[in-house]
């Protein structure tokens, strides 16, 4: 059985954290090695790295490299050995959530992003995205609810407007990948698309109930 890398993106605020969870209780269901992650993080260096981006002021340069040095880490310790394993890795955040965020929210350059993507995966993308789109508004609005905002949440509602439209353009880019989800509809609907695609490609053998759990 081989391994499938999932990772889900969106701006904080979207719901995918409490989807990823819902995901992987019905992988393991289907008698699946589940392994749930994160970028920036996932493991104990990473995690460090993660908590210098997500609180230190600094360059969108030194800012990249952190990433790609976190994401470099997370890849030999944890993702690649559990792909060869065969197990299913559901990454909150990956790859396009550096040019979204780095690329398009800082404005920076995106040939040196593409070349550290090279660099650091070596070709590894995920078999399958699902981008959790919602007005930078609503997405503000929920955040504000739920905790006190980091160096990226606190960044003004323009920046989360570029950022959307660099999750745009990565979707336009790799269609096959990338789903779109409308992370602004009721919590059942954006349960609904993400499953009936997981069956679709043959990844979950059967629909599964909207969990109680899930929120959008």
């Amino acid at each position: 059985m081989s391994g499938l890398l999932i990772s889900f993106e969106g701006i904080d605020g979207a719901g995918k954290s409490s989807h990823i969870a819902s995901v992987a209780k019905a992988f393991a269901e289907q008698g699946r090695e589940v392994v749930t992650t994160r970028e920036p993080g996932g493991t104990p260096l990473a995690e460090q790295l993660r908590g210098h981006l997500l609180g230190e002021a600094m360059d969108p340069l030194t800012e990249a490299l952190l990433v790609f040095a976190a994401r470099q880490d997370h890849l030999q310790q944890v993702v690649r050995p559990a792909l060869a394993r065969g197990a299913v890795v559901l990454c909150d955040r990956f790859t396009d959530a550096t040019f979204a965020y780095q690329g398009a929210g800082r404005g920076f350059n995106e040939q040196v992003l593409e070349t550290l993507e090279q660099w650091v995966q070596q070709g590894l993308q995920p078999q399958l995205t699902f981008w959790f789109d919602l007005d930078p508004e609503v997405a503000a609005q929920r955040r504000a609810q739920a905790r006190a905002a980091d160096r990226f949440e606190a960044e003004p509602q323009a920046f989360f407007e570029r950022v959307r439209q660099g999750y745009a353009k990565r979707a336009q880019q790799a269609p096959q990948r990338v789903v779109r989800l409308d992370a602004g509809q009721p919590k059942h609907r954006v349960w609904q698309q993400l499953t009936q695609t997981l069956v679709q490609r043959g990844y979950l053998a059967i629909m599964v109930a909207t969990p109680g759990s899930a929120s959008a």
